[in-house]
């Protein structure tokens, strides 16, 4: 240390004091702390520390004493843990703060962290539409524009955040609603008595279709949706960001189908090829059940859903791969048992390998339809194990996604409380 006398060093942090010889601050593993080696003047110790004492030597950290008595605990022992009771976040910050990562923490404690950190990321994202923490993405109180696109994009991105918003909710739900009875009504065989015509007479019932009561209903929801889409496109901040979010793509996919069924009903016509036209038709009519996704924009437990398997990929495809390596193995030896081996009683059912592992997803997941079954003795055997099996490797990943689920749950409930507390000032205001 080119600063300060006295062969001793004190670090103040908190209140708490410490003292070094000024040969180890040399080759401290604290970086922020190794830093004072090397200062030169006061200025430069002051930039490292909050204040300083030239009579004592004495240098004062204004952080958290006992967070830094557990990073104290790792410098002489090599181990870094989460101090009990005090957040992850908040403890990560004091680790920055004094020069190290996340790396430097133990195995359970970095999970910790990871698990903590894409929470927070995830809520922030859903909490700050601004694109930031307070005063990073606000507009000057003066840009009176901004402060209605914001309004805007919370009415239209956020049911709760005001009256306004609660309304344009509630005739959204209305409008997804009678779309679905709708097209469950248009599936009835009074419904689908004119499909059963012949070209010339579809033709004509196509082109006069929109006339009707259920084609004019259709429309109309249609209409909500797409002028729903637009607003809230050109009010969002981040086109491109916009056209990314998944409940965004849901609505491209429900809305487009309507309009692709329209111009290849004017530009089919009464053209040979309308037999065909006509079943891609009825296709996409049947893509606007997509439109019940969109409840989950005002649905908590829809949100939860979609947040939950995006956060247990992994559990997922763990489960997944689970599934497949049993059904590799239990279809080709109820193959080899039911259909290979010449015991005089081969079960067709058990022809190949691809034809039981049907058998083998329906008895895993304990469904059974009983279309299928083992007739010899060893083959039952083979099934037992299949179900028990199924059972457990199913229970396995369970556990972390329904923990996953619940925490969702949570933040989103209380998130929506948050946007309810400023309802509820409007309504006082």
């Amino acid at each position: 240390m080119n600063f300060g006398r006295g062969p001793s060093v004190v670090l103040n942090v908190g209140g708490t004091r410490y003292s070094f010889s000024r040969e180890v601050l040399k080759d401290f593993p604290l970086r922020r702390v190794s830093r004072l080696h090397g200062c030169l003047s006061e200025q430069d110790v002051l930039e490292v520390c909050d204040d300083y004492d030239r009579e004592r030597n004495e240098y004062f950290f204004d952080r958290h004493s006992e967070a830094f008595g557990f990073i104290m605990l790792y410098v002489r022992h090599g181990h870094l843990r989460f101090v009990p009771h005090m957040c992850e976040l908040s403890f990560y910050n004091e680790m920055i703060y004094w020069g190290l990562e996340g790396s430097h923490l133990d195995y359970c404690c970095q999970r910790r962290l990871d698990d903590r950190m894409s929470e927070t990321c995830t809520y922030y994202a859903a909490e700050e539409p601004n694109g930031g923490p307070e005063g990073k993405g606000r507009r000057p109180p003066a840009a009176e524009g901004g402060k209605w696109l914001e309004r805007m994009r919370r009415t239209f991105e956020e049911p709760t955040s005001s009256v306004a918003a609660q309304v344009l909710a509630t005739v959204s739900i209305l409008f997804v609603i009678v779309s679905m009875v709708v097209l469950c009504a248009s599936t009835l065989p009074e419904w689908r008595a004119p499909e059963n015509r012949s070209v010339e007479e579809q033709s004509r019932y196509t082109a006069e279709s929109v006339r009707e009561p259920s084609g004019i209903i259709e429309a109309i929801c249609i209409g909500w949706f797409t002028a729903e889409c637009i607003v809230r496109f050109i009010v969002s901040k981040n086109k491109c960001e916009f056209v990314r979010r998944p409940l965004n793509i849901i609505d491209l996919l429900a809305i487009t189908p309507y309009y692709i069924s329209v111009l290849m009903t004017v530009f089919t016509g009464e053209n040979s090829q309308l037999q065909r036209a006509g079943v891609t038709l009825r296709v996409l009519r049947m893509m606007r059940i997509f439109w019940v996704i969109k409840l989950a924009r005002h649905f908590i437990g829809l949100q939860t859903l979609g947040l939950t398997l995006k956060r247990c990929y992994r559990e997922m495809v763990m489960l997944l791969v689970f599934i497949c390596v049993a059904m590799a193995i239990f279809s080709a030896l109820s193959q080899l048992l039911e259909n290979g081996l010449d015991l005089g009683t081969k079960n067709k059912d058990y022809a190949s390998i691809p034809a039981a592992c049907w058998w083998v997803i329906i008895s895993m997941t304990t469904v059974g339809y009983g279309d299928m079954c083992p007739i010899t003795v060893p083959g039952r055997i083979l099934g037992g194990i299949c179900v028990v099996s199924g059972i457990v490797l199913l229970a396995l990943p369970i556990t972390f996604i329904y923990h996953s689920f619940v925490q969702c749950y949570h933040e989103l409930k209380f998130r929506s409380a948050r946007y309810s507390r400023s309802l509820s000032a409007e309504f006082l205001n």
